[in-house]
């Protein structure tokens, strides 16, 4: 068995790590947390920003950082709320027709994704992936810490990830195939055998036209529309 490695957000899904986190901050115990969360992510929003074009890694720890204090059983319970509300309506029409493809072929399907454990697993369970490979809150007494456990999933560290995973499970990196859509993940797609880009960005694009890498347009769906397949999950 080989294996199929997924980017997600851009890739399956037409989202980022901003909409979920908004979507947790804003949605504390009581409208004044709530709105003290989103003020203090607001403030730090420009350093954020620079450096996500920096280090997605520093990016990544500064932006959950903000989660601090959050309770797990909550964390758990508006994961839930984010992938019903949030990311399936945002779902690529062609994402389910593509895993369902790859796992008829017989690869092993892993999500990729610097978002949170709490919102991949809803998205994984629907889409019936085989392991989920994400950023994961330390946790202290029930709240979190503010910092990311080891490894963090961000940029070219996705790369080193990868090939963990295939060695653990004994794959052969030339036989499995790897999907994005950004730049940002060519280190990604560079140790897997069978690359493509979905819905990829300008960077992306040439590169994948001068290498020769299948590129895959999957629209998202139009407003009202659902990607539903065999009821809820």
């Amino acid at each position: 068995m080989s294996a199929a490695y997924f980017d997600v957000d851009g890739t399956l899904v037409d989202s980022n790590l901003i909409q979920p986190t908004i979507y947790f901050l804003g949605n504390q115990a009581s409208p004044w947390q709530s709105a003290g969360r989103l003020g203090r992510a607001l403030l730090h929003g420009p350093l954020m920003a620079m450096a996500e074009v920096r280090d997605r890694r520093l990016f990544n720890e500064m932006l959950y950082g903000h989660y601090r204090g959050m309770t797990e059983d909550r964390l758990v319970c508006l994961g839930e709320e984010i992938f019903e509300e949030v990311l399936l309506p945002r779902m690529f029409r062609g994402s389910v027709a593509l895993i369902d493809k790859c796992k008829r072929a017989g690869f092993r399907v892993v999500l990729v994704t610097g978002s949170l454990d709490f919102t991949t697993r809803p998205l994984a369970k629907y889409l019936g992936a085989d392991r989920i490979i994400s950023n994961r809150l330390e946790m202290r007494e029930g709240k979190a810490t503010g910092k990311l456990k080891r490894p963090i999933v961000a940029g070219p560290q996705k790369s080193g990830l990868i090939v963990a995973d295939a060695k653990e499970h004994g794959h052969d990196l030339a036989d499995c195939c790897g999907y994005s859509d950004s730049f940002s993940d060519v280190p990604m797609l560079s140790v897997v055998g069978h690359p493509a880009c979905i819905n990829p960005d300008k960077k992306l694009t040439r590169l994948a036209k001068a290498y020769d890498w299948p590129i895959l347009e999957i629209d998202r769906p139009a407003r009202g529309e659902s990607t539903r397949h065999g009821g809820t999950p």
